[in-house]
Formats: C-alpha cells, sequence, structure tokens
C-alpha cells in the first residue's frame, strides 16, 4: 500500500487553500509555499513567467494578502520516509509549528515527524493557515 495522508484545514483561508474540506497526498515530497508569483494588477497578465516544462516550486501555493507575511515562497515539505512521515522546513523565515513545537525559522531549517493528527501552522502563531495532519486509515 503506498503512503497516502490528508491535509484537514482548521481555518477558512486554509479551506480555500485546499479548494474543499481535504487534500489528499499521494506524491512525495508534497511541497508547500506562498504564491509570490502575481505581483500587482498590471503584471496579473503575465502571471506565469516559466517555461511550461519547468517544474513549479511548490504543490500547494498559500496566497496571503498584506505586507506581514507567515508564509516564505519555499516554506515547509511533507516526506515519507522509512518510519513515516516528516516535516521540512524549508529554510523559511518564520518557521512551522507542529503541535506547538517551532520547526526552523531565521532561514536555519528543520525536522520533524509527524504524528497523525498533528496540527501544522504554516509561520508564527498568527498565521491564517492552519491545518491538520490525517493519515489516511484515520480520516
Amino acid at each position: 500500500m503506498s503512503p497516502t495522508f490528508f491535509l484537514k484545514p482548521l481555518t477558512p483561508e486554509a479551506r480555500a487553500a485546499l479548494g474543499g474540506d481535504a487534500l489528499e497526498v499521494t506524491q512525495f515530497p508534497f511541497r508547500v509555499g506562498r504564491e509570490s508569483r502575481i505581483m500587482s494588477r498590471l503584471m496579473a497578465a503575465i502571471t506565469e513567467m516559466r517555461r511550461s516544462e519547468a517544474k513549479a516550486n511548490n504543490d500547494l501555493y498559500l496566497e496571503e494578502p498584506g505586507n506581514l507575511l507567515n508564509v516564505s515562497r519555499e516554506h515547509f515539505l511533507i516526506d515519507y520516509r522509512e518510519g513515516g512521515y516528516v516535516l521540512v522546513d524549508r529554510e523559511s523565515a518564520c518557521g512551522t509549528l507542529v503541535e506547538g513545537e517551532q520547526i526552523g525559522a531565521d532561514r536555519q531549517g528543520g525536522s520533524k515527524q509527524l504524528a497523525d493528527q498533528d496540527v501544522i501552522i504554516v509561520g508564527t502563531s498568527e498565521s491564517r493557515f492552519v491545518f491538520k495532519f490525517v493519515i489516511s486509515e484515520h480520516l
């Protein structure tokens, strides 16, 4: 059986990012980061500058309005390794909170083994992007 997990949104912003009540993930590593390809209304007409065959930096893009940002362009990834799932901070500025424990921040990186039902906050405790990590057989 191939590894599968779900991200479940715990905030309206997380729900909007996932486009529903849950996102099933079956491909690893699964990368998350901030949408930064749209700079302004003027630039909206040319939102995608990379060539179509270029691989995206993220599998899930989070749109964060305003100047105070919690989410880095390449924020974290979740990978499946022997022994289970691991969250790896991708040298983000604010880090990632997993069950209240800060992983990464200040562009230092870091990692933590994930357990079923762990709450993941992308950035600081003020972030609008809060998810629950759910192993598929416990959905």
